[in-house]
């Protein structure tokens, strides 16, 4: 596949060279898989890479270095730590949930290499294993009471990154009640639950970020066959608007991430479940302007900026990034 030119972010360019081995302590050390590759002794806050993407990896590529391989694979993969010279999110206390796979993990990591200390959820406990830098906790986020026990036990937060969802396929025709209320208990109430639980602290403590996690697919747009899933992402936006009004004379930021497709266990599941994996995906591919799809690394590294204090004066605001998909 013929290699793409691409600008990089300063942070960027620190990733690319450690995944290159070409600086840094863990030069020539990066282990292509989905565990993050750790350097015996290292000290804390040092150099930890790792290189993950889901699925699409053969035996002979990650032998060569990790390439990704097959339809929709992004070319030149970003590693999402680096040596730690930019720590923007040093000592805060960043709360996240879904944190066991794609965008949830990707930021989780993202995080704790830029400084944060990461209390890393996830309602499967099982599938936070590795986040060895994080502080990992089951939790429902679907649970009122399970969610204002935490926000007790933790105390303000800095950083509230809210990822967890569904991705209901179909139109209003194929949308039952049950299904209605399951993407909307889970898509949006959950924020409501957990931004209720953990705004009050975060108010006393002088202020911080919150970020939801919404989609291109809500009111920026409308997409084939995700009748509930938009109208979940479109209220996510609606809830993030009303939250950053309220409070932005009071020190806390709100902000929606909104992806297009995004390279995650989640889409290879629902591209498995059309019966036809390679007609899907080659579907999926070909409605993405930069023919390949988004990276996990590529939002954290989104969320990393709206987390610290370099986006001190951005709240309300819907942060597109797909590629391309809405120009």
């Amino acid at each position: 596949m013929q290699k793409r030119v691409r600008t990089l972010h300063p942070c960027d360019r620190q990733f690319r060279k450690a995944r290159d081995g070409t600086s840094g302590p863990g030069a020539g050390n990066i282990e292509c898989h989905d565990v993050r590759a750790e350097q015996k002794g290292a000290a804390k806050g040092e150099l930890v890479t790792r290189i993950e993407r889901e699925g699409l990896r053969s035996p002979a590529c990650a032998a060569a270095g990790g390439a990704l391989t097959g339809s929709g694979a992004t070319s030149s993969p970003l590693a999402d730590s680096w040596e730690g010279k930019i720590m923007r999110l040093k000592e805060k206390l960043a709360l996240i949930t879904a944190a066991g796979q794609g965008i949830g993990r990707a930021t989780a990591e993202r995080f704790s290499a830029e400084g944060a200390r990461v209390v890393a959820t996830d309602i499967d406990a099982d599938a936070l294993k590795g986040l060895d830098d994080c502080r990992t906790l089951p939790l429902d986020v679907t649970d009122q009471a399970a969610v204002v026990e935490l926000a007790g036990s933790l105390g303000p937060v800095d950083i509230l990154f809210n990822c967890a969802g569904f991705v209901h396929s179909g139109t209003i025709l194929d949308c039952e009640r049950e299904d209605w209320d399951y993407s909307f208990n889970l898509n949006v109430l959950s924020m409501y639950f957990m931004i209720r639980a953990f705004l009050p602290a975060m108010l006393e403590s002088g202020g911080g970020s919150i970020i939801n996690v919404s989609s291109v697919a809500s009111s920026i747009t409308g997409a084939p066959n995700r009748f509930v899933y938009g109208a979940t992402k479109a209220a996510v936006i609606g809830l993030t608007k009303s939250v950053a009004a309220d409070f932005v004379t009071q020190g806390v930021r709100c902000n929606a991430i909104c992806p297009g497709t995004v390279q995650t266990p989640s889409l290879e599941e629902r591209l498995a479940a059309t019966g036809d994996y390679r007609s899907a995906r080659k579907s999926f591919v070909a409605r993405q302007p930069m023919q390949r799809f988004g990276t996990a690394d590529e939002v954290a590294a989104m969320a990393a900026y709206l987390a610290s204090d370099e986006a001190g004066f951005v709240t309300g605001q819907c942060h597109v990034i797909d590629g391309g998909w809405t120009i």
